[in-house]
């Protein structure tokens, strides 16, 4: 393989992988934000507090959609450009993936849907523990 194409493969991670930690990053502090914001509105039941929660939310939810993204991208160049590394390494690399997968996908994005689209379907209190259990599990 030439070595133009190893700097490219390299390049492409460097900037897929550098976006994914920035919104990661950035989505694993909204969260905790997000969550303290809606205690506080849930317990005070002041509009501008649950104005707050919506705003920081709507940012949150984008993050987390970019950060998914990004994400499912560098599995694919895991598979694709990086199939030396799996070799070695796939074991250590294959269950952490596993792991992170099952959290991620199905419990945090699970509950963060019913946080979406629950604010006027689901209690109060349950709309607080739905994103309460997706900050825990981010």
């Amino acid at each position: 393989m030439h070595q133009d194409v190893v700097d490219l493969a390299r390049l492409q991670f460097a900037l897929t992988a550098g976006g994914h930690f920035l919104f990661v990053a950035l989505t694993l502090g909204l969260a905790t934000v997000v969550a303290v914001l809606q205690t506080r509105a849930t317990f005070s039941g002041k509009p501008l507090d649950m104005r707050l929660v919506r705003f920081w939310g709507q940012l949150y939810v984008i993050n987390y959609a970019v950060g998914i993204a990004t994400g499912i991208v560098m599995e694919f160049q895991f598979g694709m450009s990086w199939s030396g590394l799996t070799h070695f390494a796939g074991n250590v690399f294959g269950a952490s993936l596993a792991v992170e997968t099952i959290v991620a996908f199905f419990v945090e994005s699970t509950f963060l849907g019913l946080w979406i689209f629950g604010w006027h379907r689901l209690g109060r209190w349950a709309h607080l523990a739905s994103i309460w259990v997706v900050t825990l599990t981010a």
